[in-house]
Protein backbone atom coordinates (compact mmCIF):
# COMPACT_ATOMS: atom_id res chain seq x y z
CA UNK A 1 0.00 0.00 0.00
CA UNK A 2 1.39 3.37 -0.97
CA UNK A 3 1.31 6.54 1.07
CA UNK A 4 -1.03 8.10 -1.48
CA UNK A 5 -3.62 5.31 -1.12
CA UNK A 6 -3.31 5.43 2.70
CA UNK A 7 -4.06 9.16 2.64
CA UNK A 8 -7.11 8.58 0.42
CA UNK A 9 -8.43 5.90 2.79
CA UNK A 10 -7.79 8.18 5.77
CA UNK A 11 -9.64 11.08 4.08
CA UNK A 12 -12.60 8.83 3.24
CA UNK A 13 -12.69 7.61 6.82
CA UNK A 14 -12.69 11.18 8.13
CA UNK A 15 -15.50 12.14 5.76
CA UNK A 16 -17.53 9.10 6.86
CA UNK A 17 -17.04 9.96 10.55
CA UNK A 18 -17.95 13.62 9.95
CA UNK A 19 -21.12 12.70 8.02
CA UNK A 20 -22.16 10.21 10.69
CA UNK A 21 -21.73 12.80 13.43
CA UNK A 22 -23.43 15.58 11.48
CA UNK A 23 -26.50 13.55 10.59
CA UNK A 24 -26.91 11.63 13.84
CA UNK A 25 -26.89 14.59 16.21
CA UNK A 26 -30.25 15.45 17.70
CA UNK A 27 -31.22 19.08 17.79
CA UNK A 28 -33.40 21.00 20.20
CA UNK A 29 -33.38 24.06 17.93
CA UNK A 30 -37.16 24.43 18.12
CA UNK A 31 -37.01 24.52 21.90
CA UNK A 32 -34.01 26.84 22.07
CA UNK A 33 -34.88 29.21 19.24
CA UNK A 34 -38.57 29.74 19.96
CA UNK A 35 -38.80 33.34 21.25
CA UNK A 36 -42.37 32.83 22.49
CA UNK A 37 -41.83 30.17 25.15
CA UNK A 38 -39.13 29.58 27.72
CA UNK A 39 -39.79 26.06 29.07
CA UNK A 40 -39.47 25.60 32.82
CA UNK A 41 -37.26 22.92 34.27
CA UNK A 42 -39.31 19.98 35.55
CA UNK A 43 -39.48 16.23 35.86
CA UNK A 44 -42.66 14.25 36.32
CA UNK A 45 -43.34 10.52 36.68
CA UNK A 46 -46.53 8.98 35.33
CA UNK A 47 -47.35 5.47 36.54
CA UNK A 48 -49.52 3.76 33.94
CA UNK A 49 -50.94 1.48 36.64
CA UNK A 50 -52.84 4.52 37.98
CA UNK A 51 -56.31 5.05 36.44
CA UNK A 52 -55.58 8.59 35.18
CA UNK A 53 -52.59 7.37 33.13
CA UNK A 54 -53.72 3.81 32.27
CA UNK A 55 -54.88 4.76 28.74
CA UNK A 56 -51.24 5.50 27.85
CA UNK A 57 -50.68 1.74 27.80
CA UNK A 58 -52.58 1.65 24.49
CA UNK A 59 -51.55 3.17 21.13
CA UNK A 60 -53.46 6.19 19.88
CA UNK A 61 -54.35 7.54 23.32
CA UNK A 62 -53.34 10.96 24.61
CA UNK A 63 -53.80 12.82 27.89
CA UNK A 64 -53.33 16.32 29.26
CA UNK A 65 -51.20 16.60 32.39
CA UNK A 66 -51.46 19.92 34.26
CA UNK A 67 -48.76 21.27 36.59
CA UNK A 68 -45.82 20.41 34.31
CA UNK A 69 -44.01 22.51 31.74
CA UNK A 70 -45.30 26.03 31.12
CA UNK A 71 -49.04 25.34 30.79
CA UNK A 72 -49.16 21.58 31.20
CA UNK A 73 -48.14 18.82 28.82
CA UNK A 74 -49.77 16.48 26.34
CA UNK A 75 -48.61 12.87 26.41
CA UNK A 76 -49.39 10.38 23.64
CA UNK A 77 -48.71 6.72 22.99
CA UNK A 78 -47.90 6.72 19.27
CA UNK A 79 -47.71 2.95 19.05
CA UNK A 80 -43.94 3.01 18.67
CA UNK A 81 -43.09 5.40 21.50
CA UNK A 82 -44.42 7.76 24.14
CA UNK A 83 -44.07 11.45 23.25
CA UNK A 84 -44.66 14.53 25.40
CA UNK A 85 -45.35 18.09 24.22
CA UNK A 86 -45.76 21.51 25.82
CA UNK A 87 -49.46 22.45 26.00
CA UNK A 88 -48.86 26.13 25.18
CA UNK A 89 -49.22 27.13 21.53
CA UNK A 90 -45.61 27.67 20.38
CA UNK A 91 -46.61 30.32 17.84
CA UNK A 92 -47.50 33.09 20.27
CA UNK A 93 -46.50 34.36 23.70
CA UNK A 94 -48.31 32.59 26.56
CA UNK A 95 -51.46 34.46 27.55
CA UNK A 96 -54.91 33.78 28.99
CA UNK A 97 -56.01 31.63 26.02
CA UNK A 98 -52.74 30.07 24.80
CA UNK A 99 -53.15 26.79 26.68
CA UNK A 100 -54.28 24.39 24.00
CA UNK A 101 -57.12 21.89 24.25
CA UNK A 102 -56.70 18.18 23.69
CA UNK A 103 -58.96 16.86 20.94
CA UNK A 104 -58.20 13.16 20.43
CA UNK A 105 -54.65 13.13 19.08
CA UNK A 106 -54.62 16.84 18.23
CA UNK A 107 -53.87 19.98 20.22
CA UNK A 108 -55.99 23.01 19.35
CA UNK A 109 -55.40 26.63 20.33
CA UNK A 110 -58.56 28.45 21.43
CA UNK A 111 -57.26 31.96 20.69
CA UNK A 112 -56.15 31.14 17.14
CA UNK A 113 -57.10 28.40 14.72
CA UNK A 114 -53.78 26.60 15.22
CA UNK A 115 -54.01 22.79 15.26
CA UNK A 116 -51.15 20.36 15.83
CA UNK A 117 -50.81 16.60 15.64
CA UNK A 118 -49.41 14.95 18.76
CA UNK A 119 -47.74 12.27 16.64
CA UNK A 120 -45.17 14.66 15.16
CA UNK A 121 -45.75 18.08 16.75
CA UNK A 122 -46.34 19.66 13.33
CA UNK A 123 -49.20 22.05 12.73
CA UNK A 124 -51.80 20.38 10.52
CA UNK A 125 -51.56 23.03 7.80
CA UNK A 126 -47.73 23.07 7.96
CA UNK A 127 -47.65 26.83 7.62
CA UNK A 128 -46.59 27.97 11.09
CA UNK A 129 -42.97 28.81 11.99
CA UNK A 130 -42.79 26.68 15.16
CA UNK A 131 -43.75 23.11 15.94
CA UNK A 132 -44.82 21.93 19.38
CA UNK A 133 -42.07 21.93 21.98
CA UNK A 134 -41.17 18.33 22.78
CA UNK A 135 -39.98 17.11 26.16
CA UNK A 136 -37.69 14.17 26.92
CA UNK A 137 -39.41 10.88 27.70
CA UNK A 138 -37.97 7.72 29.19
CA UNK A 139 -39.74 4.59 30.31
CA UNK A 140 -38.95 2.32 33.21
CA UNK A 141 -41.46 -0.49 33.50
CA UNK A 142 -44.88 1.09 34.08
CA UNK A 143 -43.35 4.51 34.78
CA UNK A 144 -43.08 7.23 32.15
CA UNK A 145 -40.56 9.92 33.15
CA UNK A 146 -40.98 13.27 31.37
CA UNK A 147 -38.50 16.13 31.77
CA UNK A 148 -36.73 18.93 29.99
Amino acid sequence: MTISSSIKIFKRGLIAVFCTLAFSCSSDDNRINNPNINPLSFSIDLNTNFPEYKILQFPGNAIYVPNAGVRGIFVINTGSSIRAWEATDPNHVPNSCSTMNLNGVEANCSCEDNRYTLYTGQDLNQELPYTLIEYRVSENGNNIIISN
